[in-house]
């Protein structure tokens, strides 16, 4: 048994460092300016968005669009917080360290596991998703964190496991903070409702 789960990790980290030098090492590399700029966007994205959402809805006193800005905020604090706690727990070294002939094309500092820049990503896309589901801002949303999310692994900074595992913190931090933010104002109007 202990020789099967050996192997089967084994397999993993072959899959996973395999599929990684063949995004990094055979990749366009005139597309490096593009995915840098992506990369270097998702912080101000992130954390603009919601504070621009939120600041119109105080701006034009519009309760509605100041809801979707604090539960756009919130998703980014329950995703900042996962993100930090998953990436201490495991402290899996950068891909770059661990594999130096990979071509590293930016800085990254602390922990590899999960992707942060992803998970950033995927938790704006899935909160404005659900704040404005449209589909005009549902498929740019998920285009622009699909596309940061591969820029970590063009860039030579995160394995795809880093980077599968960033959408499903992001993606799942924004669905529990939705779901949160929906029994308390569900609480809030029964508890109205009873003055």
């Amino acid at each position: 048994m202990l020789a099967l789960l050996l192997s089967a990790n084994a397999y993993s980290q072959n899959w996973d460092i395999d599929l990684l030098k063949e995004i990094n090492l055979e990749r366009n590399k005139s597309l490096d300016p593009s995915f840098k700029f992506i990369t270097n966007s998702v912080s101000p994205m992130s954390i603009g968005a919601p504070i621009a959402v939120l600041g119109l809805g105080l701006i034009h006193k519009d309760s509605s669009l100041k809801s979707k800005g604090i539960f756009m905020v919130e998703a980014l604090c329950v995703n900042a917080i996962t993100t930090t706690a998953l990436k201490l727990a495991f402290k899996r070294d950068r891909p770059f360290v661990t594999y130096p002939y990979l071509d590293k094309q930016v800085e990254a500092g602390s922990y590899s596991f999960p992707s942060g820049h992803t998970s950033s990503a995927f938790a704006l896309a899935t909160s404005l998703s659900l704040a404005f589901p449209k589909w005009y801002v549902i498929a740019p949303a998920y285009l622009y964190a699909s596309a940061a999310g591969y820029s970590r692994m063009h860039l030579g900074v995160h394995y795809p496991s880093d980077v599968l595992a960033g959408a499903i913190v992001g993606t799942g931090s924004a669905l529990l903070s939705n779901y949160v933010q929906q029994k308390f104002t569900k609480s809030r109007k029964k508890k109205a409702l009873r003055l």
